[in-house]
This record gives C-alpha cells, sequence and structure tokens, in this order.
C-alpha cells in the first residue's frame, strides 16, 4: 500500500474505503469487482492502484483498516472496568454504531471476511483476523454471567444477542436513510428486552 494513500483529503480516503467496504461485504474477495469499486468511490482505476497496486493489495489494507478502527472505538466506548453482561454489552454496541457513523458496512465486511474461503484473502488477513478475535472474545470473557437466571443458557443467550443485532445491522445499513443513531436507539432496546427476560430475579 502507498503511504500517500494518507495524505489524500479525509473525504476521498472515506469515499473509497466506503465503496470497497460494501462491495467485498457483498461479494466476498473473489468475486468483488474493482470496476464495481472505483464506480462507487467516483474514482479511476488507475488512481485505486496507485495506492494499493492490487485488489488483494487493497483487501488486506481494508481488513488491517477496519479491525484497528474498530479496536479504537472499543477502547474509547468500553469501560476498562466494566463486567456487567448487559451493560458490557451495550457499550460494544456504542462502539459499533460509532463505527458505522463513519463506515457504515465496516460490521458487513468484518462478517463477510469471516466466512472468507478464497485462499489469498485468508492468507493476507490471518493473523490480524485472529488479534482481532482475541479482542473480541476477551470483553466477552470479562462479562459475568452469574446475572442469569437458573433456566437461562448465557452461551446462547450470547448468540441470540449477537444474530439480532447482525440482523439488525444488515437491515439497517442497507436502507435507504441509514442513521447509526437510529440503529443503537433500535438495538438497546432488543438487549434490554432480551436481558429482562432472562436475568436472575432476586
Amino acid at each position: 500500500m502507498n503511504e500517500r494513500f494518507f495524505d489524500l483529503k479525509k473525504e476521498k480516503q472515506d469515499r473509497m474505503i466506503n465503496s470497497a467496504l460494501r462491495i467485498f461485504s457483498q461479494y466476498g474477495y473473489r468475486h468483488a469487482s474493482t470496476d464495481d469499486i472505483i464506480k462507487g468511490a467516483g474514482i479511476s482505476k488507475g488512481l485505486l492502484f496507485h495506492y494499493f497496486e492490487s485488489k488483494i493489495g487493497l483487501y488486506a489494507f481494508l481488513y488491517d483498516y477496519a479491525t484497528r478502527f474498530v479496536t479504537l472505538e472499543l477502547t474509547a466506548n468500553v469501560e476498562k472496568n466494566e463486567n456487567g453482561y448487559f451493560e458490557l454489552y451495550k457499550q460494544i454496541l456504542n462502539a459499533r454504531a460509532d463505527s458505522m457513523a463513519q463506515y457504515p458496512y465496516i460490521f458487513l465486511f468484518l462478517n463477510k471476511a469471516d466466512e472468507e474461503s478464497d485462499a489469498d484473502a485468508l492468507m493476507e488477513i490471518s493473523e490480524r483476523r485472529e488479534k482481532y478475535n482475541r479482542i473480541m472474545e476477551s470483553l466477552r470473557e470479562r462479562a459475568d454471567i452469574s446475572v442469569f437466571a437458573p433456566f437461562a443458557d448465557y452461551a446462547k443467550v450470547g448468540d441470540i444477542l449477537d444474530f439480532t443485532i447482525n440482523g439488525l445491522i444488515e437491515r439497517n445499513v442497507k436502507s435507504e436513510n441509514f442513521r447509526s443513531d437510529f440503529f443503537l436507539e433500535e438495538a438497546v432496546t432488543y438487549v434490554d428486552m432480551i436481558r429482562d427476560a432472562m436475568i436472575r430475579k432476586e
């Protein structure tokens, strides 16, 4: 990657990043078209390859950029000593919403990357993906599961939350007038509803 990419105006950087996030999230690495990416970014193919050299170079940059960006948002939004299961989940949601305010397709891209099967793409992102997954797992391990009622399977509750939130992201991001604050407001109502059904009653 050409470091002079970061000398571009931020608006142009984000236009290129957002277009690439959208196309890779829809089609995965192998079937994503650089023609679609440059069309969405409003740039020439020559300019794209001037900064990223190749499609695989762009993909590797994008994954590294996305995971680093999300990690910074997690650092800003998640309190170091928070271990309440649902409060921690909502702080992570805040980080997600803040990330999507700038890059709406960032989590659809990361989710698609988790399903990636192309050998070249996997080779480029495997180390960074493992590091990112360890960060997310460490947050989950902090969560206090003693709040759950005896009948509640906390692992399945986590799956329910994740499936619900990923569904909301998919629906909201692809709507015509996506707003991350509206997504967050809706997502929190689901988290609170699940919390009220599953926590131990004193």
